[in-house]
């Protein structure tokens, strides 16, 4: 999805009389602006709900013969009730201090007499343009910082032959804006190579923004990602951006679309093909530019072949595809992966841990790893916690690797539920939604055991 970015801003003016509308449309089209023009506050109403607008320029009064203002002001907390940014500049032939002040009580950011002084309208219009957009700026990066992103991404180890042609691809695709599908088994850090393409992107600057796909609930699921406006469902109390608005001009990853319900499918493929949307609730159509990274570690063209996936959605969202290999077969990075967790953890638990022992090393080195480079995270921060000295040690990772169960009496419920669960994984050949269903689990409750368990 692209769209441009010297698309004239758009202002709303509304005003009763024609002369009115003509002699403003004139003024602000040689500023270049483009102007849509109504004579009705129903009108005003429906534009406002229909699209998004820099600025709206309107008049107080609408009635023949009618000089109160009462119009203008019952209208202006309809609007905010809309789009709570959106600046609205009021104009009227019948100018008081009490109406103004008024008027900016209920919603207006500035007041305008007829007839009005050009140089003056014109840097009023400026003005609150340039507001307006800093306040909506502020409020995504607002939400986006709150709900979505991190102190800082990850970073991508790699130096075995197994993943030169992922960094190969990496260098040769990341600048370009085309939709990219990552693959590779649960764990095995397609999150990272989606940030890594992100970082190389010229969208590099703007948001890089995350969903699982598989940890949402079909309830939420497109409140999640077009948004919904207040009291469109029960918990509805205020407007809220879904993932592709507040990615608008970065990158979308949507990781596990293997489990995106094929009743949302259509909706995605429409946004994919448009960067068009609406937010759940509204019938106001938004636009975003995204450039989209997806990832999944099951057969996706199984899924297509099963009638569970669209093929027009796999077609847009597969225009490059990188296969992340698993961490058996790149062994070579063990010990640089292995490193580089190690001084994450000891930072984050200020333990006086400089190492591995030679037992730790070759432990890591032996093992199958099931849940691949998470859960190598995962077993050298048990080992930073649990090592005694300043050195990890074999048994201090937790590994099992005589591949012997252990005591199930000596397990707490938790180790047994995470043991059942990596031992399920790996029957399964790393594909989630066989192992949830072999578990009797439902996708969502599966993936936030996973996250629970750093599998």
């Amino acid at each position: 999805m692209s769209s441009s970015d010297s698309a004239p801003l758009r202002i709303l003016i509304a005003d009763d009389q024609s002369d009115i509308l003509a002699a403003l449309r004139l003024l602000l089209k040689a500023e270049g602006y483009q102007i849509e023009a109504v004579k009705s506050p129903g009108a005003i109403v429906k534009a406002v709900e229909a699209r998004d607008f820099a600025l709206a320029l309107i008049d107080l009064n609408y009635t023949r013969d009618t000089t109160s203002g009462q119009e203008g002001l019952d209208l202006l907390p309809k609007l905010q009730a809309i789009d709570t940014t959106l600046p609205i500049v009021v104009m009227t032939a019948w100018a008081s201090v009490d109406l103004a002040v008024e008027a900016m009580r209920r919603g207006a950011r500035d007041f305008i007499t007829k007839p009005w002084d050009n140089p003056r309208l014109l840097a009023v219009v400026r003005n609150q343009i340039e507001l307006g957009s800093a306040v909506r700026a502020y409020r995504r990066l607002e939400q986006e910082n709150q709900l979505l992103r991190g102190k800082g991404g990850p970073t991508l180890i790699a130096q075995s032959a197994a993943m030169r042609p992922v960094l190969e691809l990496i260098s040769r695709v990341g600048p370009s804006d085309a939709n990219v599908l990552i693959t590779g088994e649960n764990g095995t850090g397609k999150g990272v190579v989606a940030q890594a393409l992100h970082a190389v992107s010229t969208r590099a600057a703007r948001p890089f923004i995350s969903v699982n796909m598989g940890g949402l609930p079909e309830g939420v699921f497109e409140s999640e990602l077009f948004g919904h406006v207040r009291g469109a469902f029960t918990d509805a109390k205020n407007d809220r951006a879904g993932r592709f608005e507040l990615a608008d001009g970065g990158t979308l990853f949507m990781d596990e679309i293997g489990n995106i319900p094929l009743s949302q499918q259509a909706k995605i493929l429409r946004t994919l093909e448009t960067g068009e949307f609406e937010r759940v609730g509204s019938s106001k159509t938004h636009h975003a530019s995204v450039r989209l990274i997806s990832a999944t570690n099951s057969d996706i063209q199984a899924e297509v072949a099963a009638g569970r996936f669209r093929q027009d959605l796999l077609f847009r969202l597969n225009t490059i595809s990188i296969t992340v290999p698993p961490l058996r077969e790149r062994r070579d990075d063990i010990p640089l992966l292995a490193q580089h967790f190690l001084k994450a953890h000891v930072e984050r638990y200020r333990k006086p841990v400089t190492g591995f022992d030679d037992g730790a090393m070759e432990a890591m080195r032996q093992y199958a790893w099931p849940g691949n480079v998470r859960e190598l995270d995962h077993a050298i921060e048990r080992g930073v916690l649990m090592a005694p000295g300043k050195v990890v040690r074999a048994p201090d990772l937790g590994l099992n690797t005589g591949q012997v169960a252990p005591r199930l009496e000596e397990m707490s419920l938790e180790e047994v539920e995470a043991f059942l669960i990596k031992k399920t994984l790996a029957r399964c050949d790393g594909n989630a939604r066989q192992a949830a269903e072999q578990l009797g689990l439902s996708r969502s409750a599966f993936y936030r055991r996973l996250e629970r368990y750093g599998l």
